[in-house]
C-alpha cells in the first residue's frame, strides 16, 4: 500500500498509519500482481485494467485467494472501476451475507472516508 498514489490509497494509508490490525484487513486488487495485502512488497509498475479480457483474467487470479478469506466477513468496501470489480467475483456471488459498498470512482476519498467512519476505523 506504501507504493500506491492513485485513487484512494494516499487518503487511506493516512487513516490508518501504522495501526496493523486495521492494515491487515485492506485487500489490493492489482492488474499486475492480483490480490495483494496492504503491506505486500512489490516493485513499482504502471498498469490497469483496460478491457474485460484482462479483467477475466484478473478474476480467475483473485477470486481463488479472495473466495478463502470471505468466511468471517460481513462487509466489504470496493473502491474500484467497474473493470475491478469483475475480481471481485466472490464477494458479489455471497451478496446474501455480505453487505457491499461499492464505489466506482477511486479517487471519491470522502465517500470511502464516510464509509470507514461507520465502521470505526480512525
Amino acid at each position: 500500500m506504501d507504493l500506491y498514489e492513485g485513487g484512494c490509497i494516499p487518503g487511506l494509508r493516512d487513516r490508518l498509519g501504522a495501526n496493523v490490525q486495521l492494515r491487515q484487513r485492506i485487500r489490493i486488487v492489482s492488474a499486475l500482481y492480483g490480490l495483494l495485502h496492504a503491506d505486500s512488497p512489490i516493485m513499482p509498475y504502471d498498469r490497469r485494467l483496460t478491457d474485460s479480457a484482462d479483467a477475466d483474467v484478473l478474476r480467475q487470479r483473485v477470486a481463488p485467494n479472495l473466495a478463502g478469506e470471505l468466511a468471517a466477513v460481513t462487509h466489504v468496501l470496493a473502491v474500484v472501476e467497474p473493470l475491478y470489480l469483475l475480481a471481485l467475483e466472490p464477494v458479489v456471488r455471497r451478496l446474501d451475507a455480505i453487505r457491499l459498498y461499492w464505489i466506482s470512482a477511486p479517487r471519491d476519498w470522502h465517500r470511502a472516508a464516510a464509509v470507514l467512519d461507520t465502521w470505526g476505523w480512525t
